[in-house]
This record gives C-alpha cells, sequence and structure tokens, in this order.
C-alpha cells in the first residue's frame, strides 16, 4: 500500500499506464474550443519569438553603437526647454529647480513652463516660475484654459512662440542633472539627426514591490528595445520626455497632433518617414518618479496601450506605403501592434479551463509537444528578455532578478483586463480623454504621499479581476483532483496576477487614509484634476 502512493507509482501510472490509450476521439465541440485557442497561443508565441530576436539584435549589434557624438558645435545653438504641466502642484518646484540648474549658456536658453493645470498648480506655477524669473533665468510661463488637444496641444502652443533651435522636453517627474543638455546638444551637431532619447532612471524605484517591478518592464523598454532598434537602423520612438527634438524635424513630421493618446510615438515615425535619424544615448540617464499606486500604474498603462494601437492604425498603412525598407516595415507592425496581446490573453483565459478539460484526456505525451514549444517562444521569452536588461544594466546583481520575475509575469497577467478594454477602445475608434499619471512626490520607503487628492479608483475592473482569479483558482483545484499537478505552478501565475491588481486598486490608499482620518479628494472647491479614462 505503501508503495502504491509514492511519487514513482504516481508518475507510472500518469505517464507510462498505457490502458486507456487510443480511447479518446476528436469531436466538432472539442475542435472548436481547441482552433481559437491554439491560434491564439501561436500568435503569442509569435510576439514572443519577437522578444527573443531583440535580444538577438542587441548581443550581435552591441560594438555597433558609438556614445561620442561625431562632431560639435563650434557654437552652441539655442534651446528651448519645454516643461508641460497638469494639475502637478507638488512637484513642480523641484522640477523648475532641476531645469534652472542646468549647464547652458542662459543668453542661448528659453524654458517654458506649459500649464494646463485647473487646480491651485495654477498659482504655485506661476509663483516659482516669477521667483526664478526674478533671479535672471529666461523661463517664462504659459497657461492654457482650454486643454486643447492635451499634452500635444500645449507643446505645440508653445513651440508656435519658442524662439530656439532645439527643443527639449521634460515631464513633471523628472529631474534631470545640471550636465543633460551639453551630453545631448552636440549630437545634433550632425545635420541629419532629428531626436536624441535619453534613458529614464527611477527616484522611487526601491520604494516598494510594485516600483521595483515597474523598473524592471521600463529598462527591459529602455535597453533592448530601444538599444536593438537603434543599432539595427530601425525606427524607433521619442518617450515623451528626457529627449530633444531638432524643430525641423517636428515641422517636416507635421508637428504636434493630437488624434491619438501616445503622440509622442506618433510623430516619431511620422518624423523618421521624412527621413529623419533618431539617436538614442543608454548612457545618458535622467531620473523620474515611478507610479506608487495600482490604479495609477494601470491608468498609465491603459493609456500606452490605447495609444499605441491608435498610432498602429493611422501610421501602418503610411509605413507600408513608403520607401523604408521592408525590415522597418516588418519591425514597425511588432513595435505598435504588441499590446493586442492583451485581448487576446482575455480570449486565452475564457478557453483555458475548457481546452485543459478537453485535452486532459488525449495524453501527456501530445499535450506536451504542443504545449512546450508554445510555453518556450511567450511565456520563457518574458523571462529571458527581462533577466537580459538587467544583467546588462546591473552585472553584479542581476541575479536577483530572478526573485521579481513571478511577480512581473503576474503583475502583466493582471493588467489584461484594463488595457484589453483599452485596446478595443482603439480599436473600435472610441475617443478618450488624455489620462496623465499622477504624481505623489515619494522616493523612500515609508514616505507618506502629499497628493492624496490626486487618487482617483477604477470602478469596475478591480471587481472583474477578483472574479477572474477566482476562476483561476477553480481550475488550479481540478488540475489537483485529476492529479494534473504540473500545470498548478502556471495557473497559480494567473490567480495571483489577477487578484494582486484587484485587490491593490480597491485597498491601495484606503489604509493611509483610516489611520489619518481624512479622505482623498474631499475639498469640492478644487476641480477634478484628471478624468477618469478606464
Amino acid at each position: 500500500m505503501q508503495q502504491n502512493n509514492s511519487f514513482k507509482h504516481y508518475l507510472k501510472m500518469q505517464y507510462a499506464d498505457q490502458t486507456f490509450r487510443g480511447l479518446y476521439h476528436w469531436n466538432w465541440f472539442d475542435l472548436a474550443l481547441l482552433l481559437p485557442y491554439f491560434a491564439v497561443m501561436i500568435v503569442l508565441a509569435i510576439y514572443g519569438v519577437h522578444r527573443y530576436t531583440l535580444c538577438y539584435l542587441y548581443f550581435k549589434h552591441k560594438k555597433n553603437y558609438n556614445p561620442n557624438p561625431l562632431k560639435h558645435f563650434d557654437e552652441l545653438p539655442r534651446v528651448t526647454i519645454q516643461l508641460p504641466i497638469f494639475n502637478e502642484q507638488f512637484v513642480i518646484d523641484r522640477l523648475v529647480e532641476a531645469i534652472c540648474g542646468i549647464d547652458y549658456p542662459q543668453d542661448k536658453l528659453e524654458i517654458q513652463v506649459l500649464d494646463d493645470s485647473t487646480d491651485e498648480t495654477t498659482e504655485v506655477a506661476a509663483a516659482i516660475v516669477a521667483r526664478y524669473a526674478a533671479l535672471g533665468h529666461p523661463i517664462v510661463y504659459i497657461h492654457r484654459t482650454n486643454r486643447h488637444g492635451y499634452k500635444a496641444g500645449a507643446l505645440d502652443a508653445g513651440l508656435k512662440v519658442a524662439s530656439g533651435e532645439f527643443i527639449a522636453i521634460f515631464d513633471a517627474d523628472f529631474v534631470p542633472p545640471p550636465d543633460w543638455l551639453m551630453k545631448v546638444i552636440h549630437h545634433f551637431a550632425e545635420p541629419d539627426v532629428g531626436m536624441v532619447q535619453t534613458r529614464w532612471t527611477h527616484l522611487n524605484r526601491d520604494y516598494s514591490l510594485l516600483t521595483r517591478i515597474e523598473a524592471i518592464l521600463l529598462d527591459g523598454h529602455f535597453v533592448l528595445e530601444h538599444g536593438a532598434r537603434v543599432r539595427t537602423g530601425d525606427f524607433f520612438n521619442f518617450n515623451g520626455t528626457a529627449g530633444m527634438w531638432r524643430r525641423q524635424a517636428i515641422s517636416d513630421g507635421g508637428g504636434w497632433q493630437h488624434d491619438t493618446l501616445t503622440e509622442d510615438t506618433d510623430l516619431s515615425y511620422r518624423s523618421q518617414i521624412a527621413g529623419w535619424r533618431f539617436k538614442y544615448l543608454p548612457e545618458v540617464e535622467c531620473p523620474s518618479e515611478l507610479p506608487i499606486e495600482m490604479s495609477a500604474f494601470k491608468t498609465q498603462q491603459a493609456r500606452w496601450a490605447k495609444g499605441l494601437i491608435q498610432t498602429s492604425i493611422k501610421m501602418l498603412p503610411k509605413i507600408f506605403k513608403s520607401n523604408v525598407p521592408r525590415r522597418i516595415k516588418i519591425e514597425a507592425v511588432y513595435h505598435l501592434t504588441a499590446n493586442l496581446s492583451y485581448p487576446l490573453m482575455i480570449v486565452m483565459t475564457a478557453l483555458l479551463i475548457p481546452a485543459m478539460i478537453c485535452r486532459f484526456y488525449q495524453g501527456w505525451f501530445q499535450m506536451l509537444l504542443i504545449d512546450f514549444p508554445l510555453f518556450t517562444a511567450s511565456s520563457a521569452s518574458i523571462a529571458v528578455f527581462y533577466l537580459a536588461s538587467q544583467r546588462e544594466l546591473y552585472p553584479k546583481t542581476w541575479m536577483k532578478t530572478f526573485f521579481y520575475l513571478p511577480f512581473l509575469m503576474a503583475l502583466g497577467i493582471g493588467l489584461t483586463v484594463t488595457n484589453s478594454k483599452a485596446v478595443m477602445e482603439a480599436l473600435l475608434g472610441i475617443k478618450s480623454p488624455f489620462v496623465r499619471t499622477p504624481k505623489y512626490r515619494v522616493a523612500q520607503k515609508g514616505e507618506k504621499s502629499q497628493a492624496a487628492k490626486y487618487r482617483k479608483r477604477l470602478k469596475l475592473a478591480p471587481w472583474i479581476e477578483l472574479i477572474i482569479g477566482c476562476y483561476f483558482l477553480l481550475a488550479i483545484f481540478y488540475t489537483f483532483a485529476n492529479q494534473n499537478y504540473f500545470t498548478a505552478p502556471f495557473l497559480i501565475l494567473f490567480v495571483v496576477g489577477y487578484w494582486y491588481t484587484g485587490l491593490m486598486s480597491l485597498l491601495q490608499g484606503r489604509f493611509e487614509r483610516w489611520r489619518s482620518g481624512t479622505d482623498a479628494n474631499t475639498d469640492e472647491s478644487s476641480p477634478k484634476p484628471f478624468p477618469v479614462g478606464v
């Protein structure tokens, strides 16, 4: 009896016993479930293979990069720094202080604070600008009241009165170092360079588990995606901040347009189609602030997901009609359509348990033969991609990333509800306002946020995430009931991902209010700082 309960006996009964071999036969109901299931898995695997390709191209062309400008200006050109802000009263002083501390001749510099705020930020920003202007800094305050075009509209309005030949842009949560401008400007001495992007770093990277995962996600983008694309000559995008444009490149690309939520990527592709070359400087760092709350992070990700799909609908036909090489066209498809994986994940989520039940009677070998290559291509590629980026940035401590990988993958799964909604809105042509990410000005663990008034909650999405998490918990019970233990770890990621994002969205911030006895955004005299988009 003891021997029959051994693990060896279990393996024999599960994978070596041929008693019921051949009893299962295909039927139309199973095909109706499994065909779309495998179609989705294959598409996700294709995007996964592309992640491997980016890693390969990055390391293959690693030496194809020169961090030094090929030329230098004999005389420094005039530069305009634009600071688009919207309800940023808690970070605007930090931003202006950093910008006014930049090392550049004052007679060649112009600073524009482009304020679309609807709350007390207008008074705070105007006073700060007046103070620094009185000290002799070339800074001006421009306030709009209609928010037409949102951030793109503000940048366009500032550009119309700007005097600089080159335009540097920083969002409110960025703190560029004093030497940033001097490290970047001489790259424009090459006459065909239209934009230079620098790498984001993070002031509050170690604030929480969420910010550590966010930092790893962004590191993958800035190290491998940008690195591989720029070193192989493919198109890549301005990230909306911590970069500098040649004014003529903006004009030749058609200027700032606000028909997508990612105006930066939209203009990037238009400008590169017009013939301008972009450069990326990973060694030039610009510190920024990561969202510390799940709702803010999800809102940010949904805006990016929707904006990229909008840009793909707008730009891919123009890219296909252009004279750029086929390689660039193919990479543009991968880049701009990658967020289609989120609604595909929803389809896979709905079909996973029925497909599991159907396939349980097919035998383990058939399941392994099909599932293992697809899993390796889609899911394992995520681990390889982010491990490689951390190894590049932190060669001495990158092994710690293994600890964060399960949480990173779970978080990616948990984003499927809000990001799928955003992608479907883009595909259906549903417009929504530009939802900025609130800045809380916290850097160290344990710091309290001053910006509780900017906290907004997602209403329905967290409950949907919790329900889906329960759905996968039932799937785990099913696998254990049928002694199919090897699929349980994969399903646990789904449970953790959906419950983590759902519970954090519902509970984060409430503990702070219970401790302080106050509620967020209780001052009704202050207009709502930003629209809730998801």
